[in-house]
């Protein structure tokens, strides 16, 4: 049985969910990670993944004008830096830099990839739709790729940021 009950006491019971990290590089070269909770595949032929970024995001101008993004899925070892990525901005600063995150080169955009993720894809952009405060972002993926090593996946496990593995 359901009751109704306001939306900030329900959407409370989405979690677990799952942590992405969009990375993109801005046009003095520096790539910018913003952590996202909202992702999902959008497309199997050909591969897409749809992310949310919010209008009022240095992350937003940084993706349009790139044209292409990497998704990293972090793992359960990087909830720090995820955390970071999503709480600050890399407006004024180099957040990679900053927190000595393991990256590597991408294989056919211009980003990196998070050495320690689960997995990442690099994707380019054929979309976008506003959603309210937020914009949808459709990339194609063009590269996929996994950590050589088991790692368990980051996720939101519940409100104000509390992050871990699922279950």
């Amino acid at each position: 049985m359901q009751k109704q009950v306001p939306f900030r006491e329900a959407i409370i019971r989405k979690y677990p969910e799952p942590v992405a990290v969009a990375l993109a590089k801005t046009p003095s070269g520096v790539v910018n990670p913003i952590t996202l909770g909202w992702v999902m595949p959008s497309s199997h032929t050909p591969p897409q993944f749809a992310i949310s970024v919010g209008l009022t995001r240095y992350s937003l101008e940084v993706i349009r004008e790139a044209g292409e993004f990497v998704l990293s899925f972090p793992s359960v070892e990087q909830a720090e830096e995820a955390l970071f990525f999503g709480t600050e901005s890399g407006r004024s600063f180099d957040k990679l830099a900053a927190r000595n995150v393991p990256t590597q080169p991408t294989a056919v955009i211009d980003s990196l990839l998070l050495s320690e993720a689960v997995a990442n894809f690099e994707c380019v952009l054929v979309g976008e739709l506003l959603s309210g405060d937020h914009v949808i972002f459709v990339g194609e993926v063009v590269a996929s790729h996994v950590n050589v090593e088991p790692k368990k996946r980051l996720y939101t496990i519940g409100p104000d940021h509390l992050l871990g593995p699922a279950g």
